[in-house]
Protein backbone atom coordinates (compact mmCIF):
# COMPACT_ATOMS: atom_id res chain seq x y z
CA UNK A 1 0.00 0.00 0.00
CA UNK A 2 1.30 3.44 -0.92
CA UNK A 3 1.79 5.47 2.21
CA UNK A 4 -0.42 8.50 2.64
CA UNK A 5 2.68 10.29 3.87
CA UNK A 6 6.27 9.16 4.35
CA UNK A 7 9.41 10.96 5.45
CA UNK A 8 12.86 9.45 5.06
CA UNK A 9 16.00 10.52 6.95
CA UNK A 10 14.39 13.92 7.46
CA UNK A 11 16.44 16.61 9.21
CA UNK A 12 16.03 20.33 9.85
CA UNK A 13 17.86 22.94 11.92
CA UNK A 14 16.75 26.44 12.81
CA UNK A 15 19.25 29.24 12.24
CA UNK A 16 21.62 29.91 15.15
CA UNK A 17 20.69 26.63 16.86
CA UNK A 18 23.41 24.00 17.05
CA UNK A 19 21.15 20.98 17.65
CA UNK A 20 18.75 19.96 14.87
CA UNK A 21 15.05 20.41 15.57
CA UNK A 22 14.32 17.26 13.53
CA UNK A 23 17.14 14.74 13.36
CA UNK A 24 17.16 11.89 10.81
CA UNK A 25 13.50 10.93 11.22
CA UNK A 26 12.04 8.15 9.08
CA UNK A 27 8.31 7.64 9.51
CA UNK A 28 5.22 6.82 7.48
CA UNK A 29 1.45 6.61 7.78
CA UNK A 30 -0.94 4.79 5.44
CA UNK A 31 -4.24 5.99 3.98
CA UNK A 32 -6.92 5.62 6.62
CA UNK A 33 -4.38 5.71 9.45
CA UNK A 34 -4.15 8.33 12.16
CA UNK A 35 -0.57 8.72 13.36
CA UNK A 36 -0.32 10.66 16.61
CA UNK A 37 2.98 12.39 17.39
CA UNK A 38 3.87 13.17 21.00
CA UNK A 39 6.91 14.40 22.87
CA UNK A 40 8.00 17.05 25.36
CA UNK A 41 8.03 20.72 24.47
CA UNK A 42 10.82 21.36 21.96
CA UNK A 43 10.97 17.74 20.79
CA UNK A 44 10.32 18.68 17.14
CA UNK A 45 6.65 17.68 16.81
CA UNK A 46 5.38 20.86 15.16
CA UNK A 47 8.55 21.26 13.10
CA UNK A 48 8.03 17.77 11.65
CA UNK A 49 4.47 18.70 10.70
CA UNK A 50 5.61 21.91 9.01
CA UNK A 51 8.21 20.01 7.02
CA UNK A 52 5.50 17.69 5.70
CA UNK A 53 3.27 20.68 4.92
CA UNK A 54 6.08 22.45 3.04
CA UNK A 55 6.17 25.43 5.39
CA UNK A 56 9.81 24.56 6.15
CA UNK A 57 12.49 23.13 3.84
CA UNK A 58 14.46 20.15 5.16
CA UNK A 59 18.23 20.27 5.31
CA UNK A 60 18.29 16.56 4.46
CA UNK A 61 15.88 13.78 3.64
CA UNK A 62 12.65 13.58 1.67
CA UNK A 63 8.89 13.95 2.03
CA UNK A 64 6.42 11.86 0.03
CA UNK A 65 2.65 12.45 -0.02
CA UNK A 66 0.36 9.95 -1.75
CA UNK A 67 3.39 8.30 -3.34
CA UNK A 68 4.79 11.53 -4.83
CA UNK A 69 8.06 13.15 -3.79
CA UNK A 70 6.96 16.62 -2.69
CA UNK A 71 10.18 17.69 -0.97
CA UNK A 72 10.78 20.50 -3.45
CA UNK A 73 7.12 21.48 -3.94
CA UNK A 74 5.39 24.51 -2.44
CA UNK A 75 2.67 23.96 0.21
CA UNK A 76 -0.17 24.62 -2.24
CA UNK A 77 1.17 21.96 -4.60
CA UNK A 78 1.11 19.22 -1.94
CA UNK A 79 -2.02 17.18 -1.30
CA UNK A 80 -1.85 18.10 2.38
CA UNK A 81 -4.08 20.34 4.48
CA UNK A 82 -2.98 21.72 7.84
CA UNK A 83 -5.14 22.65 10.81
CA UNK A 84 -3.24 24.94 13.15
CA UNK A 85 -3.36 25.35 16.89
CA UNK A 86 -5.77 28.26 17.43
CA UNK A 87 -7.41 27.45 14.05
CA UNK A 88 -5.95 30.52 12.19
CA UNK A 89 -9.33 31.80 11.04
CA UNK A 90 -9.67 35.25 9.45
CA UNK A 91 -11.57 37.38 12.01
CA UNK A 92 -12.94 39.80 9.40
CA UNK A 93 -14.48 37.06 7.24
CA UNK A 94 -17.64 35.10 7.96
CA UNK A 95 -17.68 31.32 8.24
CA UNK A 96 -18.54 30.78 4.58
CA UNK A 97 -15.66 32.99 3.43
CA UNK A 98 -13.24 31.33 5.85
CA UNK A 99 -14.16 27.86 4.61
CA UNK A 100 -13.96 28.87 0.95
CA UNK A 101 -10.89 31.08 1.20
CA UNK A 102 -8.59 28.59 -0.52
CA UNK A 103 -11.03 28.11 -3.39
CA UNK A 104 -11.32 31.85 -3.89
CA UNK A 105 -7.52 32.19 -3.91
CA UNK A 106 -7.44 29.58 -6.69
CA UNK A 107 -10.10 31.58 -8.60
CA UNK A 108 -12.74 28.86 -8.43
CA UNK A 109 -16.00 30.33 -9.79
CA UNK A 110 -18.32 31.81 -7.18
CA UNK A 111 -21.21 29.38 -7.84
CA UNK A 112 -18.96 26.32 -7.62
CA UNK A 113 -17.34 27.72 -4.50
CA UNK A 114 -20.69 28.32 -2.81
CA UNK A 115 -21.89 24.81 -3.64
CA UNK A 116 -18.78 23.15 -2.24
CA UNK A 117 -18.81 25.31 0.89
CA UNK A 118 -22.47 24.45 1.50
CA UNK A 119 -21.76 20.73 1.09
CA UNK A 120 -18.90 20.60 3.59
CA UNK A 121 -20.72 22.95 5.98
CA UNK A 122 -23.73 20.62 6.05
CA UNK A 123 -21.48 17.65 6.69
CA UNK A 124 -19.91 19.33 9.73
CA UNK A 125 -23.12 20.89 11.04
CA UNK A 126 -22.12 24.45 10.17
CA UNK A 127 -24.89 25.35 7.74
CA UNK A 128 -26.61 27.68 10.26
CA UNK A 129 -23.37 29.48 11.07
CA UNK A 130 -22.19 30.47 7.61
CA UNK A 131 -22.92 34.18 8.06
CA UNK A 132 -21.25 34.48 11.48
CA UNK A 133 -17.76 35.79 12.21
CA UNK A 134 -15.24 33.68 14.19
CA UNK A 135 -15.69 35.89 17.29
CA UNK A 136 -19.34 34.82 17.41
CA UNK A 137 -18.49 31.11 17.52
CA UNK A 138 -17.67 28.75 20.36
CA UNK A 139 -14.30 27.03 20.47
CA UNK A 140 -15.78 23.80 19.13
CA UNK A 141 -17.49 25.64 16.28
CA UNK A 142 -14.24 27.38 15.31
CA UNK A 143 -12.52 24.01 15.30
CA UNK A 144 -15.14 22.63 12.89
CA UNK A 145 -14.72 25.65 10.61
CA UNK A 146 -10.97 25.05 10.46
CA UNK A 147 -11.58 21.38 9.66
CA UNK A 148 -14.12 22.29 6.98
CA UNK A 149 -11.61 24.61 5.32
CA UNK A 150 -9.02 21.81 5.33
CA UNK A 151 -11.53 19.23 4.09
CA UNK A 152 -12.50 21.44 1.17
CA UNK A 153 -8.99 21.04 -0.23
CA UNK A 154 -9.69 17.29 -0.59
CA UNK A 155 -6.20 16.43 0.69
CA UNK A 156 -4.51 13.05 0.79
CA UNK A 157 -3.31 13.84 4.31
CA UNK A 158 -4.54 15.99 7.16
CA UNK A 159 -1.85 17.64 9.30
CA UNK A 160 -3.23 18.64 12.70
CA UNK A 161 -1.13 20.71 15.10
CA UNK A 162 -2.75 20.50 18.56
CA UNK A 163 -6.14 21.54 17.13
CA UNK A 164 -8.00 20.94 20.41
CA UNK A 165 -5.59 22.57 22.84
CA UNK A 166 -7.58 25.79 23.21
CA UNK A 167 -10.82 24.02 24.15
CA UNK A 168 -12.04 23.41 27.68
CA UNK A 169 -11.87 19.77 28.92
CA UNK A 170 -15.56 18.93 28.41
CA UNK A 171 -15.72 20.44 24.92
CA UNK A 172 -12.37 18.91 24.08
CA UNK A 173 -13.72 15.39 24.64
CA UNK A 174 -16.72 15.87 22.36
CA UNK A 175 -14.58 17.64 19.72
CA UNK A 176 -12.07 14.79 19.80
CA UNK A 177 -14.83 12.27 19.14
CA UNK A 178 -16.20 14.34 16.27
CA UNK A 179 -12.73 14.67 14.79
CA UNK A 180 -12.12 10.94 15.12
CA UNK A 181 -15.41 10.17 13.37
CA UNK A 182 -14.57 12.61 10.54
CA UNK A 183 -11.13 11.14 9.92
CA UNK A 184 -12.41 7.56 10.03
CA UNK A 185 -15.33 8.31 7.70
CA UNK A 186 -13.07 9.80 5.06
CA UNK A 187 -10.40 7.14 5.31
CA UNK A 188 -7.68 9.74 4.87
CA UNK A 189 -4.23 9.69 6.36
CA UNK A 190 -3.73 12.09 9.27
CA UNK A 191 -0.75 13.15 11.35
CA UNK A 192 -1.93 14.48 14.67
CA UNK A 193 0.52 16.40 16.87
CA UNK A 194 -0.42 16.76 20.52
CA UNK A 195 1.13 17.12 23.96
CA UNK A 196 -1.87 15.30 25.45
CA UNK A 197 -1.13 11.60 25.90
CA UNK A 198 -4.77 10.68 26.37
CA UNK A 199 -5.60 12.36 23.08
CA UNK A 200 -2.73 10.58 21.33
CA UNK A 201 -3.60 7.16 22.73
CA UNK A 202 -7.32 7.43 21.94
CA UNK A 203 -7.03 9.00 18.46
CA UNK A 204 -3.88 7.37 17.13
CA UNK A 205 -3.80 3.99 15.40
CA UNK A 206 -0.09 4.34 16.09
CA UNK A 207 1.82 6.80 18.24
CA UNK A 208 5.28 8.21 17.46
CA UNK A 209 7.35 9.52 20.38
CA UNK A 210 9.92 12.24 19.69
CA UNK A 211 12.68 13.54 21.93
CA UNK A 212 15.20 16.23 20.94
CA UNK A 213 14.19 15.84 17.32
CA UNK A 214 14.76 12.10 17.17
CA UNK A 215 12.24 9.29 16.89
CA UNK A 216 12.35 7.19 20.05
CA UNK A 217 9.62 4.69 19.21
CA UNK A 218 6.55 4.24 17.04
CA UNK A 219 3.85 1.64 17.61
CA UNK A 220 0.29 1.06 18.68
CA UNK A 221 -0.78 2.65 21.97
CA UNK A 222 -0.74 -0.79 23.57
CA UNK A 223 2.77 -1.52 22.28
CA UNK A 224 4.16 1.72 23.64
CA UNK A 225 2.52 1.22 27.01
CA UNK A 226 3.35 -2.45 27.49
CA UNK A 227 6.71 -2.62 25.67
CA UNK A 228 8.44 0.77 25.78
CA UNK A 229 11.69 0.72 23.81
CA UNK A 230 13.64 2.64 26.45
CA UNK A 231 13.34 4.36 29.80
CA UNK A 232 12.39 7.67 28.19
CA UNK A 233 9.28 6.16 26.56
CA UNK A 234 8.57 4.21 29.75
CA UNK A 235 8.43 7.39 31.82
CA UNK A 236 6.71 9.52 29.16
CA UNK A 237 3.85 7.27 28.06
CA UNK A 238 1.05 6.26 30.38
CA UNK A 239 -0.90 7.80 33.26
CA UNK A 240 0.79 7.24 35.56
CA UNK A 241 4.01 6.32 33.74
CA UNK A 242 6.14 3.35 34.74
CA UNK A 243 8.05 3.54 38.01
CA UNK A 244 11.78 2.95 37.45
CA UNK A 245 13.67 1.00 40.09
CA UNK A 246 17.35 -0.05 39.89
CA UNK A 247 17.69 -3.82 39.65
CA UNK A 248 18.33 -5.35 43.04
CA UNK A 249 16.75 -2.43 44.86
CA UNK A 250 13.41 -2.51 46.67
CA UNK A 251 13.72 -6.29 46.84
CA UNK A 252 13.35 -6.69 43.06
CA UNK A 253 15.96 -9.09 41.61
CA UNK A 254 16.58 -9.16 37.86
CA UNK A 255 18.52 -11.25 35.30
CA UNK A 256 22.06 -10.35 34.26
CA UNK A 257 22.21 -7.40 31.90
CA UNK A 258 19.16 -5.70 33.42
CA UNK A 259 20.08 -2.50 35.22
CA UNK A 260 16.65 -0.94 35.65
CA UNK A 261 13.15 -2.30 36.11
CA UNK A 262 10.05 -0.53 34.84
CA UNK A 263 6.91 -1.31 36.82
CA UNK A 264 3.35 -0.30 35.90
CA UNK A 265 1.06 0.86 38.68
CA UNK A 266 -1.38 -1.98 38.03
CA UNK A 267 1.44 -4.50 38.56
CA UNK A 268 2.01 -3.37 42.15
CA UNK A 269 -0.08 -5.31 44.64
CA UNK A 270 -0.24 -4.47 48.32
CA UNK A 271 0.33 -7.28 50.81
CA UNK A 272 0.54 -7.38 54.60
CA UNK A 273 3.78 -5.94 55.98
CA UNK A 274 5.47 -2.69 56.95
CA UNK A 275 8.53 -2.25 54.72
CA UNK A 276 6.82 0.34 52.44
CA UNK A 277 5.51 3.76 53.46
CA UNK A 278 2.64 5.56 51.79
CA UNK A 279 4.15 8.87 50.62
CA UNK A 280 1.16 10.33 48.76
CA UNK A 281 -2.38 9.43 47.74
CA UNK A 282 -4.17 10.88 44.70
CA UNK A 283 -7.89 10.18 44.94
CA UNK A 284 -9.33 10.24 41.41
CA UNK A 285 -12.84 9.17 42.37
CA UNK A 286 -12.93 5.95 40.38
CA UNK A 287 -9.49 4.85 41.60
CA UNK A 288 -6.59 5.92 43.81
CA UNK A 289 -2.93 6.36 42.86
CA UNK A 290 -0.64 5.65 45.80
CA UNK A 291 3.04 6.55 45.85
CA UNK A 292 5.05 4.19 48.00
CA UNK A 293 8.54 4.54 49.43
CA UNK A 294 10.35 1.21 49.50
CA UNK A 295 14.01 0.87 50.58
CA UNK A 296 14.86 4.31 49.22
CA UNK A 297 12.96 3.86 45.93
CA UNK A 298 9.44 4.85 44.92
CA UNK A 299 6.70 2.81 43.30
CA UNK A 300 3.21 3.90 42.23
CA UNK A 301 0.30 1.53 42.84
CA UNK A 302 -3.14 1.74 41.22
CA UNK A 303 -5.77 0.90 43.85
CA UNK A 304 -9.58 0.67 43.90
CA UNK A 305 -11.56 3.73 44.94
CA UNK A 306 -12.43 2.20 48.32
CA UNK A 307 -8.83 1.66 49.43
CA UNK A 308 -8.44 3.05 52.98
CA UNK A 309 -4.71 3.85 52.77
CA UNK A 310 -3.57 7.30 53.86
CA UNK A 311 -0.26 9.14 53.82
CA UNK A 312 2.06 7.76 56.48
CA UNK A 313 0.53 4.27 56.55
CA UNK A 314 2.81 1.23 56.31
CA UNK A 315 2.35 -1.74 53.99
CA UNK A 316 4.32 -4.14 51.77
CA UNK A 317 4.22 -4.74 48.04
CA UNK A 318 4.38 -7.59 45.57
CA UNK A 319 5.44 -6.79 42.01
CA UNK A 320 3.49 -8.88 39.51
CA UNK A 321 5.43 -7.89 36.39
CA UNK A 322 8.13 -5.57 35.07
CA UNK A 323 10.10 -4.58 31.96
CA UNK A 324 13.89 -4.63 32.06
CA UNK A 325 16.28 -1.99 30.72
CA UNK A 326 20.06 -2.09 30.32
CA UNK A 327 22.59 0.47 31.55
CA UNK A 328 22.00 2.61 28.44
CA UNK A 329 18.26 2.68 29.14
CA UNK A 330 17.25 0.39 26.27
CA UNK A 331 14.72 -2.41 26.79
CA UNK A 332 16.17 -5.90 27.17
CA UNK A 333 13.11 -7.92 28.12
Amino acid sequence: MTAGVAVAALSFSYAQETAPAVDDVTLSADPGEVLAVVGPSGSGKSTLLRLVAGLLTPSAGSVHVAGTDVTALSPEDRSAAMVFQGFALFPHLDVAANIGFGLKARRVPRAVRAERVATVAERLGLERLLSRRPAELSGGERQRVALARALLRDPAVFLLDEPLSSLDPVLRTSARRQLDALLRADGRCAIYVTHDQHEAMTLGDRVAVLRDGRLEQVGSPQELYQRPANTFVATFVGTPPMSLVPAGHAGLPAPAGVSMLGVHAEDVRLVPGEDAEVLAVDDLGHERMVELGLHGETLTARLPAGSPLRRGDRTSVEVLGWRGFDAAGDAVS
